[in-house]
């Protein structure tokens, strides 16, 4: 039995962890490239119908029965309206997307990555969209942000999959975006100050996972660190907590999910 919940924990972490990896595998079923490209289309079109200059968005990596209580989606990123340029030289509308992805060959580290719509679809295991659309002020915030140094300065390449978003010293994709919100809100890239606050105002996800079963993963996989864990509880970012809180302070002009078929749903907060 005891083998048994060890092995649950950590495919657990690892379904949090792996689609983060730029060019990894994450366990099987991966959406074809055909599939990606489709659902990166209806993502955009779903985007450019709401006017969206600056969305937040996630998709699955993982089956959700292999996910933690409380997490539905693995990954989260930001998508930018801009002019994209074609290996032809061409020059033609659409969205890029902002991510922090986990290295393959070094997984306690990360990279920002900045790539397309079919790009952010790879790796994932089913079609299942979440979007995030800022009131059109922060918007405008968030972009300034985003295509600053300021954008680069945020990024700690010290990886955690269950990174303490309270804390300095890790980061995974969510908090990344968790940190460039801040930065747009409070116009700083001042990692120290954007974390206080952070501490006074958002609510992180606890994760739904015994300490044991999480100390034995910290111990066989690099991407797991209880080291930022100094109160005894273990929270992160999660994309629910980021709506949660991006709604409380009204912050949000719209919230949805699309699902495999196309029908969009609205997120209730």
């Amino acid at each position: 039995m005891r083998r048994t919940l060890m092995a649950l924990c950590l495919g657990l972490l690892i379904g949090i962890g792996q689609p983060l990896r730029a060019g990894s595998q994450s366990g099987g079923g991966e959406l074809s490239l055909e599939q990606a490209a489709q659902v990166g289309k209806r993502l955009e079109r779903a985007l450019a119908e709401h006017g969206a200059r600056v969305a937040i968005v996630a998709r699955v990596g993982r089956p959700r029965d292999q996910l933690p209580e409380g997490i539905h989606y693995t990954h989260v990123a930001y998508a930018v309206y801009a002019t994209i340029r074609l290996a032809d030289g061409s020059q033609v509308p659409g969205y890029s997307f902002y991510n922090l992805y986990q290295q393959a060959e070094q997984p306690d580290h990360s990279v920002l990555v900045t790539d397309f719509a079919t790009d952010f679809y790879l790796g994932a295991v089913i079609e299942d969209t979440a979007v995030l659309i800022p009131r059109p002020e922060v918007q405008r915030k968030l972009l300034k942000v985003i295509n600053s140094p300021g954008y680069a300065a945020l990024h700690n390449p010290k990886y955690s999959v269950i990174a303490n978003p309270y804390d300095l010293s890790r980061q995974n994709c969510t908090e990344m975006v968790l940190d460039v919100l801040q930065a747009a809100l409070y116009d700083s890239v001042d990692r120290a100050r954007l974390k206080t606050n952070l501490r006074a105002y958002f609510q992180a996800q606890p994760v739904m996972v015994s300490p044991l079963e999480l100390m034995i993963g910290s111990l066989t996989s690099a991407d797991v660190t209880l080291a930022d864990h100094q109160d005894g509880s273990i929270r992160t970012a999660t994309f629910g907590s980021l709506g949660r809180y991006m709604n409380s302070f009204g912050l949000l002009s719209d919230g949805f999910e699309i699902g495999p078929d196309g029908a969009v749903s609205r997120l209730v907060f």
